[in-house]
């Protein structure tokens, strides 16, 4: 099965200080991946690099055959990342549905004079985009909930609402940044079972950061593990987690 991300030797230092060295890995079409590593290990640094926040400098990324290395974070997400983060970031005073209708706008446009006059084009994308909206919404179970406003979601239903946005972009790969954050035991399960489900259901390859082992070890075929910036381990995740150096690296042991 053919690679969705193979990043090779990516590197960034902040103020001479080295954040992320010599980064290299490779994920294939409708895996479920995992970044792992003690606070401060430069995960986030590495999504931030995927995403185009941050330019490398040194290495490669190639997003599905096509080198992404640098570009701007548009142009990523146009390519095909998308992403979500540990806190979330949704337009809390904008309806579920809107929420979703944002991620929408990468494939269905229309210009500023067709908006204002409200022209057929206008019109037809507009109801388009709604359809597509609404057919997301009832995937996640929140179609009922599509004229509320985001911030009235409960938890776990924002962060299902995160998610339906980021695929709305149609991606090829999506980063989930901490997912389980601030979730409680059966939350968990319950993203567990939706994050195989988007995988299943969209075809999806997925690349997550987080430090909840239970969902790790339930959900990623892969992992590699990071430690001060650099690769500690790699490879599946049963073998990965039982690594010694890797049990030591979180357990300061």
């Amino acid at each position: 099965m053919e690679n969705v991300l193979d990043v090779k030797n990516l590197g960034i230092s902040f103020g001479g200080l080295r954040a992320v060295n010599d980064f290299s890995v490779s994920i294939k079409k409708e895996q479920l991946y995992g970044l792992i590593g003690p606070n401060g290990a430069g995960k986030t640094t590495i999504f931030n690099l995927l995403t185009g926040v941050y330019k490398p400098d040194s290495g490669k990324i190639i997003l599905d055959g096509t080198d992404v290395t640098g570009k701007s974070t548009i142009d990523i997400n146009k390519a095909g990342i998308a992403r979500t983060f540990q806190n979330i970031r949704l337009f809390s005073q904008l309806s579920v549905l809107d929420n979703v209708k944002v991620g929408l706008h990468n494939n269905h446009s229309y210009s500023t004079v067709e908006s204002i006059f409200r022209l057929p084009r206008f019109h037809k994308v507009e109801k388009e985009m709604n359809e597509i909206a609404m057919e997301l919404l009832e995937v996640f179970g929140l179609k009922e909930d599509a004229n509320v406003q985001a911030q009235n979601l409960p938890y776990g239903q924002q962060r299902k609402l995160e998610i339906a946005r980021a695929l709305a972009t149609k991606p090829k790969l999506l980063l989930l940044d901490e997912p389980a954050a601030g979730m409680n035991p059966n939350e968990t399960e319950e993203l567990m079972e939706m994050i195989r489900f988007v995988r299943d259901h969209f075809h999806m390859t997925i690349l997550l950061i987080e430090h909840d082992m239970k969902l790790v070890s339930g959900i990623c075929e892969q992992l590699t593990v990071l430690n001060f910036g650099e690769v500690l381990a790699q490879g599946d995740t049963s073998t990965v987690l039982n690594d010694p150096q890797v049990i030591k690296a979180y357990l300061g042991e």
